[in-house]
């Protein structure tokens, strides 16, 4: 689990519920370091371990929110290669990372549990690619669930264009919020991981308001962006800005959940 006391296995037990149950397991305390020769100047021992009993026990309601799994694989869009990559999980409300990890360099595949009941900012970062970030809204429940996620990258090309989903910004303004800090920071490390790359920031809406002030808002807030990144030290000729207003919507805005996509920030490869 996130807090490291909890874990999960999954068994074809013959008196089972189902298919394959699930049991939780608690760790009563750290695991005590085994003693080596190499770790002491002096004679070391072995216990010799025994096999234990175990019983399962049935299956408990847990309070609270429970856990749920996330889990996936993460290959390239083009050969379908597993790609080994960088996860980082962020708890959006208190701003921690939660969990930061490596997919399998083999098969591609991640796994990880989060509390229900939280929005998280989800990002992968890898070598060539452009990092890869959304929002994961998980609703509250109170039983054991698991949520699939596959992911495919894209290796960074001229005119690729990049949506930077955990940027926020306060209501009909263009200050960034506290919480765009870590994707901000994201690309100030792609930046200088990669120094050809030259990119253009541009901002969108909604159509909620005029045509005028939606433009305005738009690439003011695409400048806001533009300023953090030159006072983070990315060299100013190598970006550039510019507000969409509401004229390239992603979505109807006849929903909420259409105009929530269509009011976004994104980045395109303008070089290399």
């Amino acid at each position: 689990s996130a807090n490291g006391k909890h874990g999960y296995y999954s068994t074809w037990k013959p008196d089972g519920i189902g298919d394959r149950d699930i049991f939780m397991i608690t760790f009563l305390g750290d695991e005590k370091p085994l003693l080596t020769a190499m770790q002491q100047e002096k004679p070391a021992f072995a216990i010799e371990r025994t096999r234990m009993k175990t019983s399962l026990l049935p299956p408990v309601e847990m309070k609270g929110n429970a856990l749920v799994l996330l889990e996936g694989t993460i290959r390239d869009k083009v050969t379908a290669t597993p790609l080994g990559v960088v996860v980082e999980i962020i708890d959006n409300e208190s701003l921690q990372m939660i969990a930061s990890f490596e997919s399998n360099a083999t098969t591609g595949k991640y796994m990880v549990s989060l509390p229900s009941g939280n929005s998280y900012g989800f990002s992968i970062r890898a070598a060539e690619y452009p990092f890869y970030s959304e929002i994961l809204d998980i609703p509250p429940t109170n039983s054991y669930r698991e949520i699939n996620k596959d992911i495919l990258l894209e290796k960074l090309t001229v005119g690729a264009k990049i949506i930077l989903n955990n940027i926020f910004f306060d209501f009909n303004k263009s200050s960034l919020s506290e919480a765009s800090i870590a994707e901000l920071n994201r690309v100030v490390k792609m930046m200088n991981e990669v120094p050809s790359l030259k990119i253009e920031i541009s901002g969108h809406t909604d159509h909620i308001g005029s045509e005028v002030y939606n433009q305005e808002l738009s690439e003011n807030r695409a400048h806001a962006v533009v300023n953090y990144l030159t006072a983070s030290g990315i060299d100013p000729s190598r970006l550039t800005y510019k507000g969409y207003g509401e004229s390239q919507p992603l979505a109807g805005n006849e929903t909420e959940e259409g105009r929530q996509m269509n009011r976004r920030t994104e980045f395109e490869v303008i070089a290399l």
